[in-house]
């Protein structure tokens, strides 16, 4: 590949593709958290698109360097993605039934969270670096970063989303921001083992 604007087209098409699963998670996290500030808006994409960067240039970094033991790992990827997306959505989902009469205005996600969920929708991004192994570095970086870029924006959108119904939910958007978590892990495995 060389430097062209179908280089660019591609890299934007690739982060859209690679943010969707984020943007899932941005959206239950504004149900999670309706009252958020622009700051902690800015945290949580700013989380997604740094995961979203750092995977495909560690997928890239593993073809040419250990291959064979990253394709032994890629099988596991729907595993993983489904456990932490459960996980983490199974607890949004107890909290919001245990706290069903709690005033709305759940508590944050906190950092531990936060990070799983940057995990768990950016780990299929590893695979990326099968994509893009004939990159050179800077092309892979550039690639990576703009990949990053449409994550974080389309992140802020799912969270401003998910502020508004969450808002509108009051105390439910806990139970159905975990259900959604827990959608989006299911259909991560599904389509990591049949696709």
């Amino acid at each position: 590949m060389e430097w062209s604007i179908v280089f660019v087209a591609n890299s934007v098409l690739l982060g859209v593709g690679l943010a969707m699963d984020a943007f899932s998670v941005s959206m239950a996290n504004g149900l999670h958290e309706p009252r958020m500030k622009a700051g902690r808006m800015c945290e949580i994409a700013g989380t997604f698109g740094g995961f979203q960067i750092a995977m495909p240039l560690i997928g890239w970094v593993c073809v040419h360097t250990v291959v064979q033991y990253f394709q032994v790992f890629s099988a596991f990827i729907p595993w993983i993605a489904l456990f932490l997306l459960a996980w983490i959505g199974g607890k949004m989902l107890w909290e919001g039934i245990r706290n069903e009469e709690q005033e709305e205005g759940s508590a944050a996600v906190g950092f531990a969270a936060l990070m799983l969920q940057g995990i768990a929708t950016s780990i299929d991004a590893l695979s990326v670096g099968f994509a893009i192994a004939d990159y050179g570095v800077l092309m892979a970086v550039v690639c990576s970063v703009i990949v990053g870029v449409v994550t974080f924006f389309l992140c802020i959108g799912g969270l401003f989303i998910g502020k508004n119904f969450g808002t509108r939910l009051s105390n439910k958007a806990s139970i159905l921001g975990g259900v959604i978590l827990i959608a989006i892990g299911l259909e991560i495995f599904i389509r990591g083992v049949l696709g």
